[in-house]
């Protein structure tokens, strides 16, 4: 096997007769330099046995692999001891717009949840009609922008006919009630390929149906198509080519939920599902001009989606407004107890809530390293002018992450969900071969001590507990999105963020803030994002070229 590597040649060096003791020992002290150790001679020497003892362990584990879907019977959670998650649920008075038809029918391309809610409920238009609609601007964007992997016509038109059978009876399940959506393609869905957006994976199916799917579908919504993603999300580029940026189609939409916002963006469709372990929602949004939303750790079941890394992955939605965020976050939210880190917690959004009540800041040793006319500093002059009293603090990145402790845990996780794909040589199909990519980082882990990686689940703890007790003070925290070391904090702390677009750069593409959120309190952000976009029009532009 090409790949056997790191520790498994050390013991095959030890096991094999033609090397003398003093060259195991030799090789052993070498090795654990590698770790930051250094042991003597005897040291080494006590070593041997046990090394050999623990290679036919590793042996034995070997002679069947595990698949990913195999669960990780320990569940990370971030919130610090001593604390309790929030489950008091209120009544949410959501509000739907009195609309019309539009004369032109392509500008339902670019009408929000509700606007759209309120025809289909009122019965304005059907959501087959409305469906249709959508799918045929997914046939005809798709391949342009590369977001498509399985287009899933027949159950869409299956489901919108009966959204308007349940409607005709007096059912109306709310505001996905007949919304057409998208789903990225690691959910499965019974009857259709889950490709995981890498070759040896795109002929797979799961006899499943993820939660999210489940959730979706309890609530009305209608499946149209499974979007693209970059291979075991990673990036942008797929066993189908690289999804676009629909500003500018010369340019990747960046990953990995990278059709979830090349499609919202684009107008294919009202909503879709995306997935974050280290910046899959924020940064696809950020490029292609969507609002997304990272719920906090744990809020969205996972059951039934591609692994990553357990301690990290999250799921939630993609739109064009935070308003829309919290309305699929409503429905999307809580666990069905297959996924041990998933919990059901209180999200009490208000949809006019008033900015004085909040507490906000922003990151200002951040702020100060961009330019006096960075377009983040007037998201800052916004909500001043709105009457908030905007506190300037210190983000405590250096003191509270000195070292990067998510590339330890993404890595070792990541390598243990994809043993079988790197052990049976299947890694060499996947879509990119550089050292910057999955098959050289699952081979590196290799190299990663268990006790280095439980150390650093234990710092991570006081991390968690040190961002929990500085979000105390505020309700949202202002970031410019890639500022400092915040966005690998956040999520290894399992913060929520909403991250919305703020304009456009010298190079004509979209630009976003960062909004931080408490543990479990998506609301505050969402109703503090909801102000801005109230009264600018930054996530009200779409690119010109898909308008009609």
């Amino acid at each position: 096997m090409k790949h056997a590597i790191g520790i498994l040649c050390i013991f095959s060096f030890i096991l094999s007769s033609a090397q003398t003791k003093t060259d195991s020992i030799q090789l052993i002290r070498n090795t654990a330099k590698l770790y930051d150790l250094d042991f003597t001679d005897a040291e080494a020497d006590s070593m041997i046995g046990q090394l050999r003892f623990s290679y036919s362990l590793y042996k034995g584990m070997h002679q069947t692999l595990p698949t990913n879907d195999i669960p990780y019977p320990f569940a990370f959670n971030p919130l610090p001891m001593g604390n309790t998650i929030p489950t008091q649920q209120q009544k949410i008075n959501w509000e739907l717009p009195a609309v019309q038809m539009p004369a032109n029918k392509n500008e339902l391309a670019f009408f929000s949840i509700p606007q759209l809610a309120f025809l289909v409920k009122n019965k304005k238009i059907s959501s087959v009609e409305l469906t249709k609609f959508f799918i045929d601007r997914l046939k005809k964007w798709g391949d342009t922008l590369e977001s498509v992997i399985t287009l899933t016509e027949e159950l869409a038109m299956q489901q919108a006919k009966q959204a308007d059978d349940e409607l005709k009876k007096g059912i109306y399940r709310g505001l996905l009630h007949g919304i057409p959506y998208g789903l990225k393609d690691l959910f499965a869905v019974k009857g259709y390929k889950t490709t995981w957006g890498t070759t040896p994976y795109k002929d797979q199916v799961i006899d499943n149906d993820a939660f999210v799917y489940q959730q979706l579908r309890k609530a009305g919504a209608v499946l149209c198509a499974k979007l693209s993603l970059g291979a075991l999300a990673n990036n942008n580029k797929w066993f189908g080519g690289e999804t676009k940026n629909p500003w500018n189609l010369k340019q990747g939409s960046s990953g990995s939920s990278a059709g979830s916002a090349a499609s919202v963006a684009a107008g294919l469709l009202p909503f879709a599902i995306g997935t974050e372990t280290l910046g899959s929602i924020v940064s696809p949004s950020t490029r292609c001009g969507a609002t997304g939303l990272r719920p906090s750790f744990g809020s969205v079941s996972r059951s039934g989606a591609m692994v990553l890394c357990w301690s990290l992955d999250k799921a939630g939605p993609i739109c064009r407004s935070a308003e829309e965020d919290a309305i699929v976050f409503y429905y999307l939210k809580g666990t069905d107890g297959k996924d041990p880190g998933a919990v059901d917690h209180a999200f009490n959004y208000n949809p006019k809530t008033d900015l004085k009540k909040l507490k906000i800041a922003y990151a200002e040793n951040y702020f100060r390293r961009l330019n006096k006319d960075a377009p983040e500093w007037k998201v800052i002059d916004f909500y001043k002018s709105q009457g908030a009293n905007v506190e300037a603090v210190t983000f405590p990145d250096s003191t509270l992450y000195p070292n990067n402790l998510v590339s330890i845990i993404l890595n070792a996780e990541s390598a243990a969900a994809f043993d079988e794909l790197t052990r049976t040589n299947r890694d060499d199909l996947i879509e990119r071969q550089d050292k910057d990519f999955w098959p050289n980082s699952f081979r590196a882990a290799r190299l990663i001590p268990a006790v280095e990686y439980i150390n650093a689940n234990r710092y991570r703890y006081n991390l968690c507990k040190g961002i929990y007790d500085f979000m105390k003070n505020y309700d949202v925290l202002i970031v410019p999105t890639f500022g400092g070391r915040q966005l690998a904090i956040t999520n290894l702390t399992g913060n929520p963020v909403v991250c919305m677009p703020i304009g456009f750069g010298n190079n004509g593409n979209p630009q976003s803030i960062t909004l931080i959120g408490k543990l479990y309190d998506e609301a505050a952000i969402l109703a503090a994002a909801k102000v801005f976009q109230d009264k600018t029009n930054f996530n009200k532009l779409h690119p010109a070229k898909f308008m009609n």
